[in-house]
């Protein structure tokens, strides 16, 4: 096992024999440990005509293993007063909790066999399938969700990764067997697509002889790559109503396929985005529609840059009547700063702000696995909190008005309304 350790945080990390990494980060303000197991096997990797399974996995997940049946699993960890998130984005299931350093071992040992030996017993699976059916049917009927995934849809295809809802339909979710999802488990789960961090009251150099005794027999062909396809190239302006004429507001969310997190413009693309619809109460779009017109019960915007370009959208509620200004003064806003540009004032300030959050994302144990594990993911080095202040300071005013110009252009705009609104 090879391993490295560098200044900042000072992470140690190892690279098992087996490929699974393991980074461990001491800290010793209380005798806690943060617990991040991650897992490269995301929404993308949901089998053909079964969008959805990672979803589904991920909610099962935890409720049996081939040692242990879901009653041993919940009573280890609600004797210890523990709660363990199971989560699941594009391109990763993640299992968290913290626990205390007293229980580490035996915690690290449990998460251990839930994530690289998951039973998925058929009792469980029909009612976590109850579950996340309930779930899909609220998110159809929410204006904000049915929104930004139509938008995504629209921007990338429906039959995208990227373009398909992380939880499936439920006709998918309906269909699904215990053998599907235990196929899925062993054809994406390996070691070298693993990565544990463990942050808190514990040696690293224990945490790693630990990890490796969890961990290091773990024995699994690497699965094969996933091919995703570069997203659509926007060439027109689309729009898009979804009537919902019940409901009380309406929810816009506009956007564009931006770009990819290895990008060279992206911490270019961060500041803008930040003074566009982040800074203080929403950056410019907040100022303009929330503050001074009144308009939007909420509005922002998002930069995702991702594994492969991801979507900057802003988002907006509103009421039906106001749906056509809000429009039009986002895209007033998105034209000013392409054409008109930032001022130095405003990249400072948000330049400020960024690097100023980072030291509150740092606090706990939590956002520091989270941080170490985003690094490790996007591979930015183990002294990425120490770089990341002076890759910010570097974004010239011309390289932050470049990055508006490429991305925002509301001529190749997606658009989508969903709420009581009707064209």
């Amino acid at each position: 096992m090879a391993t490295s350790v560098q200044a900042g945080l000072a992470p140690r990390r190892a690279t098992l024999d087996n490929g699974a990494v393991i980074i461990a980060k001491e800290t010793h303000k209380m005798p806690a440990v943060a617990l991040h197991v991650m897992v490269r096997a995301g929404s993308i990797v949901d089998p053909a005509g079964q969008p959805g399974a990672a979803y589904l996995l991920s909610r099962v997940i935890d409720r049996g293993t081939s040692s242990r049946p879901a009653d041993r699993i919940a009573e280890e960890l609600d004797s210890r007063g523990i709660s363990l998130a199971v989560g699941v984005n594009r391109h990763q299931m993640s299992a968290s909790c913290t626990c205390l350093a007293d229980d580490f071992e035996d915690v690290l040992a449990l998460v251990g066999d839930i994530v690289t030996s998951a039973s998925v017993p058929e009792t469980e699976l029909a009612t976590r399938k109850g579950e996340v059916i309930t779930a899909i049917r609220q998110d159809l009927d929410n204006p904000a969700i049915r929104a930004v995934e139509s938008l995504m849809a629209v921007l990338y295809g429906p039959d995208h990764p990227y373009g398909r809802p992380q939880k499936g339909t439920i006709e998918t979710v309906e269909a699904m067997t215990a053998s599907q999802l235990r196929q899925l488990h062993r054809d994406r789960f390996a070691p070298g697509e693993l990565t544990a961090v463990v942050v808190g009251d514990v040696d690293a150099a224990r945490t790693i002889d630990l990890a490796a005794r969890v961990f290091g027999e773990w024995r699994v062909a690497p699965p094969p790559p996933v091919s995703i396809p570069s997203p659509p190239v926007a060439t027109s302006r689309r729009r898009l109503v979804v009537p919902m004429m019940n409901k009380a507001q309406a929810d816009i969310a506009y956007g564009f396929v931006s770009i990819s997190r290895d990008d060279p413009a992206y911490y270019a693309m961060t500041l803008m985005n930040n003074a566009l619809g982040q800074y203080a109460l929403g950056g410019r779009l907040g100022d303009n529609i929330r503050e001074r017109q009144g308009m939007a019960y909420y509005v922002s915007s998002i930069l995702d840059a991702n594994i492969m370009p991801g979507p900057l959208l802003v988002r907006a509620g509103v009421s039906a009547s106001h749906v056509d200004r809000a429009v039009a003064a986002i895209d007033h806003e998105l034209t000013r700063i392409r054409t008109e540009g930032l001022t130095a004032k405003e990249l400072n300030d948000s330049r400020q702000f960024v690097i100023g959050a980072m030291p509150r994302a740092l606090e706990t144990n939590a956002g520091i696995a989270n941080f170490l594990l985003s690094a490790e993911f996007f591979g930015l080095g183990l002294d990425y909190d120490l770089r990341l202040p002076s890759l910010l300071a570097a974004v010239t005013l011309e390289e932050a008005n470049a990055a508006a110009r490429r991305a925002l252009d509301p001529e190749r705009a997606a658009i989508v309304i969903a709420g009581p609104y009707q064209e």
